[in-house]
């Protein structure tokens, strides 16, 4: 509940008066050409005798641990009068002062140079901040309000685009250290557009090399995905301070990302709108404005408050991630940023990765969840099966979204009331959710037996929906081509380059990451042999034997082809099959504007 009371007391405070502020920072740029900043912290109203300050071990919205202390060098620490204090390290992240006058003055340079929706970036064309990645603090003045300096570079025209609220010139105030944590900041020549919605504006800054009228014309297209994913839920949040902000930097020194928070999300991307950003870059804009209700608000208990000192667990991002990029392609369809033939076809790919993947076995879509802190940008150098055992909470709550949504319209219902129940129940009121309370909504709009079947089948446990049936009903049709082939393995260069895949022919027959074929059947393979067009030349059931090494040892095995498990997803009149009046019916309810 931190979280929530924050929120409530950022109302209460700002209809009154400021609360106290006790930790201050200013932060320039001189030396952006070598990717540093420098960071002048000043942290009062301290009480205890020894304090601790600190960098974060994680940021709003990832889930795995960061350690963004590795970052940080030339940290110096006076009291109030300049006086040098004595400092130990506790640990990796956090320093410890045992002697002060009541006050802690902080300086150090940052090293920044990674443009995404963790860490931060600097250079000559942007200072781009994830806040925990750049800002020590201090622990005990957590409920405390921040003010920030952005000391910008003038010769550079550079403004600042953040969710944080403006005091004065490039000063900025946060009602508490959640929330300062959660609002990421870039400084740059951006251009802004905004259009009013209900009375809250919603502005989109684009750092880029493109054209203002390249923006324009991207900016139209954000207004649609805006008006369509309010659409799913009757009205937009009330955004702190009235604003909603993207945050969009299309570079080509950015990494690709999009990273939601309160009041803003963070966009990056390589391509620029002229070399494919206008259609490849949508589609983040359109799951990360949806995550404005579903995780922003509609919020899962166990995220509440989130750590910035540990991992951060939830079983629910099937939910959370999962149904969010669900609506995301839904969305561009709804909006006309696709069409139906392309919203079908590119259904196609996650369905495949998630009903042929040997992971169901191993944990259901709660427990794929709980991999996040492994999965979400987190980094170990040690080999894994996760081919084999985990499938993408993004990936496999979209197709729980899906066959959701399918099954509901089946009964004259749809997902989207639902979300919107679960949003005035949890969302708008800003009460952390669980699992359960998941459940008991999908009871109480579906009924009963239709809400405990879903979840007792396909979220407590791993099975799926006959859904062969469901997209019929929808004009939809999924086949299959049996006639296929399916190794079970990647081989580039004659080398297999991936684990095998369980349950299919590589890994039947012994065969295994790293191993090198040499020969299949008669014919002797190399790095320039195309062993894929071998395979594919085959049949399915047909035996062949593979001569191949592994580590330095010939081996030989017996290889049974198997058919390919692959499905399509095409519309009826692809096919030259007849679309009923309901089936169209169906197909336009689901698929067709919302406005």
């Amino acid at each position: 509940m931190t979280r929530f009371l924050f929120c409530f007391l950022f109302f209460i405070f700002h209809s009154i008066s400021f609360a106290q502020v006790s930790s201050r920072y200013a932060i320039s740029f001189e030396n952006a050409a070598h990717h540093e900043a420098f960071v002048e912290a000043t942290f009062s109203n301290l009480k205890a005798d020894a304090i601790e300050f600190r960098m974060s071990r994680t940021s709003p919205g990832r889930y795995a641990l960061h350690e963004f202390m590795k970052n940080i060098y030339a940290v110096k620490v006076t009291d109030s009068k300049g006086n040098e204090l004595a400092v130990t390290r506790p640990n990796p992240y956090s320093w410890r002062v045992k002697e002060h006058d009541g006050t802690i003055n902080v300086s150090y340079i940052l090293f920044a140079n990674r443009g995404d929706g963790t860490y931060s970036q600097i250079d000559e064309t942007h200072a781009h901040l994830n806040i925990p990645a750049t800002f020590i603090y201090v622990p005990s003045l957590e409920k405390d309000a921040i003010e920030v300096t952005f000391n910008i570079r003038e010769d550079l025209n550079w403004k600042v685009a953040t969710q944080l609220k403006p005091l004065n010139g490039t000063t900025y105030y946060a009602l508490n250290h959640q929330y300062f944590m959660d609002s990421p900041t870039e400084i740059s020549n951006f251009s802004k557009r905004s259009f009013d919605v209900d009375g809250q504006e919603v502005s989109f800054v684009l750092h880029h090399n493109g054209t203002e009228e390249a923006l324009d014309t991207y900016f139209d297209n954000v207004k649609k995905i805006v008006l369509q994913e309010k659409a799913v839920f009757g009205a937009l949040p009330k955004f702190d301070y009235g604003n909603y902000t993207f945050l969009a930097c299309y570079i080509p020194n950015a990494s690709g990302d999009g990273m939601e928070h309160r009041n803003s999300t963070i966009l990056t991307s390589t391509r620029s709108l002229s070399e494919g950003g206008m259609r490849g870059n949508i589609g983040t804009v359109a799951h990360e404005f949806f995550h404005s209700w579903n995780v922003e608000r509609i919020r899962p208990d166990a995220l509440e408050p989130f750590s910035f000192d540990e991992a951060n667990m939830t079983g629910a991002l099937w939910f959370a991630e999962g149904f969010t990029s669900y609506y995301t392609s839904l969305i561009l369809c709804r909006s006309g940023l696709i069409n139906r033939e392309e919203y079908i076809d590119g259904l196609t790919r996650s369905f495949n990765y998630v009903w042929n993947s040997p992971g169901r076995q191993f944990f259901n879509p709660i427990e794929m969840s709980y991999q996040a802190p492994f999965v979400d940008a987190a980094r170990s150098v040690d080999p894994v099966n996760r081919s084999n055992t985990f499938i993408s909470y993004y990936s496999y709550g979209s197709m729980l979204g899906l066959a959701l949504d399918l099954s509901l319209r089946e009964k004259g219902l749809h997902l989207d009331d639902y979300m919107k129940q679960v949003w005035v129940t949890y969302g708008e009121q800003e009460t952390p959710y669980t699992v359960e309370d998941l459940h008991n909504t999908l009871n109480n709009y579906a009924g009963v037996d239709f809400g405990n079947y879903f979840f007792n089948s396909y979220i407590y446990k791993s099975g799926m929906p006959e859904m062969k049936r469901l997209f019929n009903n929808f004009g939809v049709l999924l086949s299959q081509n049996r006639n296929k082939i399916d190794f079970g393995a990647s081989v580039k260069k004659g080398v297999i380059t991936t684990n095998t895949t369980m349950g299919l022919s590589a890994y039947n027959a012994g065969l295994d990451s790293g191993d090198k074929i040499l020969k299949l059947n008669t014919v002797l393979v190399d790095e320039f042999t195309d062993f894929d067009a071998l395979i594919n030349a085959l049949k399915p059931n047909d035996i062949v034997n593979i001569v191949y090494e592994r580590y330095g040892e010939t081996k030989e095995t017996k290889v049974t082809l198997q058919a390919s498990n692959s499905y399509t997803l095409s519309l009826f009149e692809s096919n030259n099959l007849k679309l009923e009046e309901k089936e169209k019916a169906l197909r336009e309810a689901w698929l067709q504007a919302k406005l």
